[in-house]
């Protein structure tokens, strides 16, 4: 599988480049998101990122949001289940 070195804006992983797995396309998913458990083992919380353009160092960047919407440019199918 082939893996790309991607930068990561905001949120627990602010300035890390990590690599990530890229689909067949060659562009890493347009979401990425980080569980990170409860420290008295509730329930976990995830983190949400968003693929954007990169920010010179890397040809991709994952930017945090807080609120953890769905990816906002991806098509709404009218068959698809509303968030």
């Amino acid at each position: 599988m082939r893996h790309e070195e991607t930068e990561f804006v905001g949120g627990p992983l602010d300035g890390r480049v990590l690599e990530v797995v890229t689909g067949m396309t060659g562009q890493p998913p347009p979401d990425y998101r980080v569980p990170v458990p409860a420290p008295e083992g509730g329930p976990e919380t995830v983190h949400v990122y968003h693929r954007a353009p990169g920010r010179g160092r890397t040809r991709w960047a994952y930017v945090h949001d807080p609120e953890g919407r769905p990816h906002p440019d991806r098509p709404r199918w009218p068959w698809s289940k509303r968030p």
